[in-house]
């Protein structure tokens, strides 16, 4: 496509941005200062409303899709934090998403990227199967003494420095993954409260089922029965972030159906980038007769974890953890889903854990679901940036994304630090753990 050419509109595939999200869109510039990308460059087009502005340009056929067009939609972190300091509403994170909806089937990967992206986003993320086999292959690495050898001979080196700093902080990968570990249906303790659904994710299965289980154990605890339908799959959060809707929708049918099935009273996530999309699956589905409804009310069942126990009432944990904490306000926590208060609510309903604020809490670490990846020339400057502002008197960084967790924790790898990452539910569930060894 050219410039200048007189099509009407360059947007010619399914869900395309609408112009009732970027006509509102006022160019105050009170999102400049909130995006980490116009403060690392200060280039107008790599603002909120400098897309939003190029967004409209397609959308009109002023513009076509073009390098000038990719680079600022998907260079983007889709971090949201513009829309907390919007005063308009304009909806830019699924401006975002629809238009690089938009780019992919116009512009499809091909070569090397294309078929990584095909076998990842494709091929492995929406078989629970095929995950549960890579979880397996990367436990065979980490025990069996070839990640011993791999850095003892420094064949670590040949990769990218980002990769090798994200190898030296995976966690180790559980024997079983959560969705083998978990009962179909686990039972309440206590009197029955209701019953709940719970997402297991595709990263939280493989390489955090410690925190699934935690997650579950806590629900429990709190008198909810909770049920883990074997037919859910992944979200679809990293395919509606890469464009890749076509996949995105057939997860979400798979999900929605699932969990409707089930018949729950909730469906509880534990993952901030994961929540931000299970909420916004009425949006993604809008054009589909026959599952717009269904994900309405799926939706409206969808909330995460911190932010259901304090909407329920949760019994606080006697049991004692002496720990001076920070919290880190993962990005789709706190502006997609507005959930600010919750987790906090959570840290200091512990006895013996003291919450120390973090300058800047809800600024992005960079890691952006897989932006780390993609993009570690900007991803890395403002990991650098979030990492000076982790108070070093608190022992524990927590938070409530696995993205997050292992972006921090590299933070935490390159600068010597010796404090533990950790998920909020992780230390709720150790309060209750300590509450049961103590008999308090």
């Amino acid at each position: 496509m050219q410039e200048g050419c007189s099509v009407n509109n360059h947007f010619k595939w399914p869900d395309p941005p609408g112009a009732d999200k970027y006509s509102v869109c006022v160019h105050c510039g009170l999102c400049l200062q909130a995006c980490p990308t116009y403060l690392e460059t200060g280039n107008e087009a790599q603002s909120p409303r400098g897309r939003v502005d190029l967004i409209k340009a397609v959308s009109e056929g002023r513009m076509a899709i073009n390098e000038s067009f990719i680079d600022p939609v998907f260079r983007c972190l889709d971090c949201r934090a513009c829309e907390t300091a919007c005063p308009s509403g304009v909806q830019v994170g699924i401006l975002i998403e629809e238009a690089r909806g938009q780019i992919r089937q116009a512009e499809p990967l091909t070569g090397l990227k294309g078929m990584v992206s095909g076998v990842f986003l494709k091929g492995i993320f929406p078989k629970p199967g095929r995950l549960k086999a890579l979880g397996k292959l990367t436990r065979f690495y980490q025990k069996s003494g070839m990640r011993k050898l791999v850095r003892g001979t420094g064949a670590i080196k040949l990769l990218p420095k980002h990769l090798q700093d994200m190898e030296r902080v995976m966690p180790e990968v559980s024997a079983r993954t959560s969705r083998e570990a978990l009962p179909a249906l686990l039972p309440a303790v206590g009197v029955k409260r209701g019953t709940v659904g719970l997402i297991l994710g595709c990263v939280m299965d493989v390489l955090y089922s410690d925190i699934n289980l935690a997650t579950a154990r806590v629900l429990a605890r709190n008198g909810f029965d909770v049920m883990v339908p074997q037919d859910q799959t992944c979200c679809g959060a990293l395919q509606v972030h890469a464009g890749e809707r076509p996949t995105a929708k057939m997860m979400a049918k798979q999900n929605i159906d699932a969990f409707l099935k089930a018949g729950v009273d909730y469906i509880i996530i534990n993952a901030a980038g994961c929540g931000a999309t299970l909420k916004e699956y009425e949006e993604l589905m809008h054009s589909d007769q026959e599952y717009a409804s269904k994900a309405g009310q799926f939706v409206s069942k969808v909330r995460d974890i911190a932010e259901f126990l304090v909407e329920v009432g949760f019994e606080p944990p006697k049991g004692k953890i002496d720990a001076k904490v920070t919290y880190h306000d993962a990005c789709h926590l706190a502006h997609a889903q507005k959930v600010r208060t919750q987790p906090r609510q959570l840290l200091r309903s512990i006895p013996g854990v003291e919450l120390i604020e973090m300058r800047d809490s809800d600024v992005c670490c960079g890691s952006a679901g897989i932006y780390n990846l993609t993009h570690p020339d900007m991803a890395e400057p403002i990991l650098e940036k979030k990492m000076a502002n982790v108070p070093p008197e608190a022992a524990c960084l927590v938070m409530g994304n696995p993205g997050c967790m292992m972006q921090m924790s590299v933070g935490v790898h390159r600068k010597a630090m010796d404090q533990e990452v950790v998920h909020t539910i992780t230390l709720l569930d150790r309060a209750y753990e300590a509450e049961k060894r103590t008999g308090t």
